[in-house]
């Protein structure tokens, strides 16, 4: 997201008609040839056919089906840029008690709020590779929304993917891979949810760089040209899992899709979102993403009284306004929404005590806007253990740590301090001073305190001396019993603002601030040197990783508020590091240049991003072109070591090639379909005061207005398609996650401290398939806790999907190889690099 919106256009789910003005030629089938394909899918397909939706769908019809048309318009629309309280704000309909539905950012916390929690990034919760942990910071973040009065939480971030490891915003997801990717959003989307917050799916889909993501007169929005395989294998996995978790909400990305604008692309989300997917939920674009526009800041608008008159001259059907305003009211009683939901008690637009309750009208309309209520409870014992829990190990010679609490400690590095003017003073944290706890843009939140490392560190260790510059003291000397610790960092953020000349994508994958040579120098001043590295994402390190001098390299990511009790917590060994890496670490980034930002500088007209690159983006890359990584996907170390022995895999469902045909849809709501009377949408006569800029549903002159006839897009149809093989419920084919296999492993702590392990299993296709897949695929993952000497048990499951390839022809997931001699492999180990276990599916040996 960027800004308030003037409309949220896409939350009207006005994609399956044509409008008020021209069919938009994006949402045409593509004019070039090419293997990168839209077409058109209509009509909308309606919701509330899936079970689990189906009473609050009833109760929808119910109150829908006595609303004017001005009512439904409404429901649809936003009031306007800085028209609220929240970021996003839409109409509502008092008489039926709906009110104007608060949607607010941030994926790690309130944004713009009092007393709230700065929660660790996503791509810091990935590196825990702990289910449980991102599920309760799910329900810590919906407990805080609900708290503050947000309708809709927009979050959590689950495209980008991290397929370009420049790109800005990958910090806001859990990490480059489907999988893991996967199961972040549907913790997330699951713990979120649990306390009423409609959760919010987003980016859909390839949203996998800033620059030129937004449209303009002189460009369009870049295309991201993605096939269909790679698509439903690699970057629609992750919706597809936070749609099985009931997601109420999905953010349309600003890009193109295949030469068609996200949000105005049908067969996303008409054909895969709605009929595949089977999401029941409502659509938002990101804010002015729509292609049809509005002007925001003089109240006009292509929507509310725009779409009022659409209806009114049968430019659009009266049953498509109808699905988008049953969609909206339906989740709002799914998640309980309608039975003492509290308001929102806050202001995103400042935090003084009573301000005016619409900023852009510049009226003297006032009120009480902020009152401060606290919704923090201990949720800082959350951040502080996800931080730690996070914190990924990659070297440790000598055991140089833990350290002693009476180490002679020597702190560099401008990243071990505070901001001196305040850890909020950038707007949107739009800087790069002090400790770095999260990157900038829509996505950060303002923080309640930030622990800076130096002063965690002073709290326990007596014998500290800290510079906390970039540049390494000239006259500074050392005894062989001092340890450096050199504090680095590398951000990134959105692309409203450009921060030390980086334009949201990093420029370089290098530590910022000469990172590389304040290690180098004081590599040569002391014998002992730890580095910590707070960063969005991969950083470069072969200036300095292979110095005799660099004994312990630490990846922070980005921890939230508690950063420096996060830290210490491993640097003194009050815990053993569990975090793992969830992404690849490059050697350079000439092993990489395929995946840089497209179209860098000033262009005009359409710029294309092929992913002609397919499945094969961050591990599954390197394995395919032979290139040793610094350190590969889920790597990290412990202080102690684990044992992996005894595995069994079994078979517990027989295996077919094909899913079984999928439930049909249940009924859907119906309505009469008679154009309504233009008094309607006329405007109210008694007791009404209009506010300026605020959108309105209502029309001058309704009964002026008289039915027409409109282009429709190409391809548009009104007789609903069957539903896709591969759909069924929500996320797809329930069969989908049908558990086909089970595998067994003791892993046992051969070391002497306590640590938890971290699982992982990877997925090998039989080579004889007529299918192109990656070596390995992570399939499964388990995070487990033992003591010394302690051995587990742990068992990881593979379901049809796990084993399936999605057939282009067929427009299913097909599991290749049935009945061949040679089976899956199975692999288990504690990173990508680091295999010790390997079962096959057709032997049933490990």
């Amino acid at each position: 997201m960027k800004i308030s919106p003037p409309v949220l256009c896409a939350v009207s789910l006005f994609l399956g008609s044509a409008s008020a003005i021209p069919a938009d030629p994006n949402d045409q089938p593509q004019k070039r040839a090419s293997a990168y394909f839209s077409p058109p899918y209509y009509p909308t397909p309606k919701g509330g056919w899936v079970p689990e939706w189906r009473a609050s769908y009833a109760k929808a019809q119910a109150l829908v089906s006595q609303m004017t048309l001005a009512e439904r318009v409404n429901l649809t629309t936003g009031t306007g840029l800085f028209m609220g309280r929240c970021v996003g704000n839409t109409g509502s309909v008092p008489r039926f008690g709906i009110p104007s539905l608060c949607l607010e950012d941030s994926p790690l916390g309130v944004a713009h709020a009092d007393n709230i929690t700065a929660f660790p990034a996503g791509i810091t919760v990935g590196a825990t590779w702990d289910k449980d942990l991102m599920y309760i910071r799910g329900v810590a973040l919906g407990a805080e929304a609900r708290g503050k009065g947000v309708n809709v939480q927009l979050g959590p971030s689950i495209g980008p993917i991290g397929r370009n490891p420049w790109a800005g915003r990958n910090w806001e997801s859990f990490g480059a891979d489907p999988y893991l990717q996967g199961i972040g959003g549907y913790q997330t989307v699951k713990g979120m949810q649990s306390n009423g917050v409609i959760a919010t799916a987003k980016h859909l889909i390839g949203n996998e760089q800033e620059q030129h993501r937004l449209d303009s007169r002189l460009q369009p929005a870049i295309s991201s040209d993605i096939d269909d395989r790679t698509l439903h294998e690699l970057y629609l996995w992750p919706f597809a899992e936070a749609v099985r978790a009931g997601v109420g909400s999905v953010m349309i990305a600003y890009n193109e899709l295949n030469d068609s604008s996200c949000s105005q692309n049908s067969k996303l989300i008409n054909g895969i979102l709605k009929d595949e997917l089977g999401f029941q939920g409502f659509v938002m674009t990101d804010w002015l993403a729509q292609g049809d526009g509005a002007i925001p800041f003089i109240g006009n608008s292509y929507w509310a009284y725009d779409l009022s008159i659409s209806i009114l001259n049968g430019s659009v059907p009266l049953d498509r306004l109808n699905d988008m305003a049953t969609r909206i009211v339906a989740t709002w009683y799914q998640f309980g929404q309608d039975a003492n939901y509290p308001p929102p008690n806050f202001s995103s637009n400042t935090r003084d005590r009573t301000g005016p309750l619409y900023p852009a009208a510049l009226s003297l309309q006032s009120g009480v806007v902020n009152e401060y209520v606290n919704v923090q409870a201990d949720h800082y014992k959350i951040v502080r253990e996800i931080g730690r829990d996070a914190i990924t190990m990659l070297k440790n010679d000598n055991n140089a740590l833990p350290l002693s609490k009476n180490a002679k400690i020597r702190v560099f590095g401008s990243d071990a301090g505070s901001n001196p003017k305040g850890p909020n003073s950038c707007e949107n944290r739009a800087c790069n001073i002090g400790v770095l706890g999260m990157g900038w843009g829509s996505g950060s939140v303002d923080y309640p305190y930030l622990i800076a490392p130096i002063d965690a560190i002073k709290a326990i260790a007596s014998d500290v001396i800290a510079s906390l510059s970039d540049t390494f003291p000239r006259s500074q000397t050392a005894t062989n019993d001092e340890i450096a610790l050199v504090f680095l960092s590398a951000d990134s953020g959105e692309n409203q603002n450009t921060v030390e000349d980086n334009p949201g994508d990093r420029l370089s994958l290098a530590t910022w601030h000469n990172g590389d040579a304040l290690v180098q120098a004081a590599a040569k001043t002391y014998k002992n040197v730890v580095v910590i590295i707070h960063t969005v994402g991969p950083v470069t390190m072969d200036a300095w990783i292979n110095l005799p001098s660099v004994k312990s390299v630490l990846i922070a990511h980005l921890p939230g508020q508690e950063a420096g009790n996060s830290l210490t917590d491993i640097l003194f060994g009050a815990y053993s590091p569990s975090g793992h890496l969830p992404y690849t670490i490059p050697k350079s980034e000439a092993e990489i240049s395929v995946f840089k930002p497209v179209g860098a500088g000033f262009n005009i007209g359409q710029i294309e991003s092929p992913f002609s690159e397919g499945l094969y983006i961050d591990y599954r890359y390197y394995e395919k072109m032979g290139i040793e990584p610094r350190f590969p996907f889920g790597h990290g170390l412990s202080y102690t070591t684990f044992a992996f022995g005894n595995a069994t895999i079994k078979r517990t469902a027989p295996l077919t090639e094909v899913p079984p045909p999928p439930p049909p849809k249940g009924p859907t709501p119906t309505y009469p379909t008679n154009i309504p009377p233009p008094s309607e949408v006329a405007w109210p006569t008694k007791g009404f005061n209009r506010v300026w800029r605020l959108i309105y549903p209502y029309v001058d002159n309704p009964q002026n207005i008289r039915v027409g006839r409109y282009p429709y897009p190409d391809g548009y149809s009104t007789v609903e398609k069957p539903l896709p093989l591969s759909g069924g419920a929500q996320g797809g084919n329930p069969s989908l996650w049908a558990e086909l296999f089970q595998v067994s492993v003791q892993i046992t702590n051969t070391g002497s401290v306590p640590g938890k392990v971290v699982a992982q299993l990877y997925l090998q296709f039989p080579p004889s398939i007529p299918y192109d897949t990656p070596r390995i695929q992570l399939r499964g993952f388990t995070k487990t806790l033992l003591s010394p000497g302690q051995t587990t048990t742990v068992t990881l499951s593979l379901t049809r999907k796990d084993l399936s390839v999605w057939d282009v022809v067929r427009q299913n997931w097909v599991i290749p190889g049935i009945g061949g001699a040679q089976g899956y492999t199975v692999w288990v180990g504690e990173s990508s690099k680091d295999l010790r276990v390997k079962c096959d599916t057709v032997s049933l040996v490990c």
